[in-house]
């Protein structure tokens, strides 16, 4: 992406939800033994409206935006980002699929994987991810459940 008024602000609000637990959900990740593939999953009317705007992201209360980063495990630091081909999906408790569309963005050393699922009130989803980091064959699958309230 290009032209941001202030890339590392735009950074930020996306990375924040993976860093800080107290946002959206605690801190959501699963550990693959070399790798660690972070997630979560939050309304995109929480996102700053210059932040939405520069990745694309309509902010709305029924929209959710999936976001994913694969660490490769370094001795000694909190792991290095990764390329990855990443594909989602979610389905919902009446078993309706609903295929996000991922896109990768980078910012300096920063990977991370973004995509937008419509949601309702008090709906429960069930994500599926597939991650595999480059130059590996086998996907890194995690799957977590969120229950969406855009009625407040």
């Amino acid at each position: 992406m290009k032209n941001h008024k202030n890339p590392l602000l735009a950074l930020l609000f996306l990375v924040l939800p993976l860093l800080l637990p107290s946002v959206s959900q605690a801190e959501q990740f699963q550990d693959f033994g070399d790798y660690v593939v972070h997630f979560n999953a939050l309304p995109t009317s929480f996102l700053d409206p210059a932040v939405a705007k520069n990745y694309r992201i309509v902010r709305s209360k029924n929209r959710a935006m999936l976001n994913v980063t694969v660490l490769k495990k370094v001795m000694g630091t909190a792991g290095t980002p990764v390329r990855a081909t990443v594909t989602a999906s979610a389905k919902n408790l009446t078993d309706q699929l609903k295929d996000i569309e991922i896109k990768e963005v980078r910012e300096g050393s920063a990977i991370y994987y973004i995509g937008e699922v419509r949601i309702a009130n008090d709906e429960t989803l069930d994500f599926t991810v597939n991650a595999t980091p480059d130059g590996e064959s086998e996907p890194r699958v995690v799957r977590f459940r969120q229950k969406f309230f855009t009625d407040f």
